[in-house]
């Protein structure tokens, strides 16, 4: 739930931006270090953009599970995907509540004492119950959402999923109404009395770093790497986020 309406739709179908934050639970509402917390939707939003692993936790069976896994966000909604016979998208078809997490590690902090050594990270939790996605044409806009959320313009290149592959896809559309993220960033944060300790202390910052492509060695020798692979590495090599 939101307590004002989406200001505006940018071009880009996975992107927007609200004028207030989301209104918060008792799920969401950050407790430990609150002021590391956020409930505006645009920070949300760009940390769901920027990471490619989610993880899934829910009940099967009675017991409690957790399950990494790709996603891909449309507007509202997240989604998630995988074989029509998996345990988790079964479980997660019949509109059971869930948790998902994503987290970003930025930096180890290493402080001159043990007890505040920390992590700098950006980290976003929602809740909710997923719905099946039944329509082929929604299904579908969620899988190029997915592709496309990994390697932009990847979709456009390749074979897109036949009728056989649709069938044994299943898709869950989880809607972004109760979330919240929670950011820390910055040097170590020390007792006051411990800053004058003859103890290094600092940041070792961490970033995703993709290395240069490698061919199939089943192409054809004539192929050239398509320009989503250039692009996507051409923002690495131009020092972009």
């Amino acid at each position: 739930m939101r307590n004002q309406e989406i200001l505006f739709v940018p071009t880009n179908p996975t992107i927007i931006i609200y004028m207030k934050e989301l209104v918060q639970t008792p799920k969401t509402k950050i407790k430990r270090v609150s002021q590391r917390g956020s409930y505006d939707p645009e920070v949300i939003y760009k940390i769901l953009d920027q990471a490619f692993i989610c993880h899934v936790g829910f009940i099967h069976e009675g017991n409690p599970v957790v399950i990494p896994t790709s996603y891909g966000r449309i507007g509202d909604n997240l989604y998630l995907h995988g074989s029509a016979k998996s345990r988790m998208l079964m479980t997660l078809g019949k509109g059971g509540e869930i948790c998902v997490t994503v987290t970003i590690v930025d930096g180890l902090v290493l402080a001159r004492s043990i007890f505040h050594h920390s992590m700098n990270y950006r980290s976003v939790v929602l809740f909710g119950k997923p719905q099946k996605v039944t329509s082929e044409k929604e299904k579908e806009q969620a899988l190029k959402a997915f592709t496309n959320h990994i390697i932009p313009g990847r979709w456009e290149e390749v074979r897109l999923p036949n009728k056989k592959e649709l069938k044994g896809t299943t898709v869950v559309r989880l809607p972004i109404g109760e979330a919240s993220a929670k950011i820390r960033a910055g040097p170590p944060l020390d007792d006051q009395e411990d800053y004058k300790l003859p103890i290094w202390a600092g940041v070792i910052p961490i970033k995703a770093q993709p290395l240069d492509a490698i061919p199939d060695t089943k192409l054809s020798k004539d192929l050239t790497t398509p320009s989503s692979v250039t692009n996507y590495l051409a923002k690495f090599h131009h020092g972009q986020d």
